[in-house]
């Protein structure tokens, strides 16, 4: 009964991370920050599904370095947008212009 009710929350949250990353287009770091929180939710998820496999848990090191190189790969780009803009709002950033 317990597990089902992790699995569940662990969906529910999954959802509101995705809602939250449809939802607030206007700035960058909010969007990283949402795909972030859904990285960790996959983690978990990931975490608990492998544990009941009772299977080996090398596959969660490789997607915790994957998660980084993106979580870091946003930062840069949040960055470089910040240098060249002043801000991060979309609004603001024209692809045309690049």
């Amino acid at each position: 009964m317990m597990i089902n009710l992790y699995l569940y929350m662990l969906v529910i949250v999954f959802m509101l991370g995705g809602l939250v990353f449809v939802s607030n287009r206007k700035h960058l770091l909010i969007s990283l920050l949402s795909l972030e929180f859904i990285m960790l939710n996959l983690f978990l998820f990931l975490f608990y599904f492998l544990n009941n496999m009772n299977s080996e848990t090398f596959f969660l090191m490789m997607f915790l370095v994957f998660s980084v190189c993106e979580g870091a790969l946003g930062l840069s780009i949040l960055v470089s947008m910040i240098r060249t803009h002043g801000n991060n709002y979309f609004q603001s950033f024209n692809s045309l212009l690049c």
